[in-house]
């Protein structure tokens, strides 16, 4: 019965902070990319596969985590997007296995989630500003 009534006592407080956790992340600002969520077999504009991505929210919600993988090439890439809200804007963290990295950042306009990086020299001296836009389509699809 003691073995019992600790893991309760223990198991207790647990719930209870997850249910903070989600309520802290349920504004709509929040939710704003839950339109990303799910298991996507993304293709090419020619049809053709070019991948598996997988969108789930983690850490009670507060969190959209993507797993990318090519479905040729054996590129993978992982993605933590949040809601910053003292910056009351959208960022991303993108790395994969080929050391890349990428951060964006940006808001939701309409059916659509625009963000994009600082800008940075290319090779040849220009400043560039990657950008990447998901868009929610009417029949549940995103297109980015």
């Amino acid at each position: 019965m003691k073995i019992l009534y600790g893991l309760c006592a223990l198991l207790l407080p647990l719930t209870l902070v997850a249910q903070d956790d989600t309520a802290k992340c349920g504004t709509p600002e929040h939710m704003a990319f839950d339109f990303w969520v799910g298991e996507w077999q993304v293709t090419n504009p020619d049809g053709k596969p070019a991948g598996q991505n997988t969108i789930d929210k983690i850490e009670g919600g507060c969190v959209l985590r993507e797993n990318w993988r090519s479905a040729t090439s054996g590129f993978t890439g992982t993605s933590y997007n949040f809601y910053n809200q003292r910056d009351e804007r959208w960022e991303q963290l993108w790395l994969d296995n080929n050391g890349g990295f990428l951060k964006l950042a940006g808001n939701r306009k309409d059916n659509q989630m625009v963000l994009e990086s600082a800008p940075a020299p290319n090779d040849q001296g220009a400043d560039v500003v990657q950008r990447i836009t998901w868009t929610a389509n009417e029949d549940g699809s995103v297109r980015q």
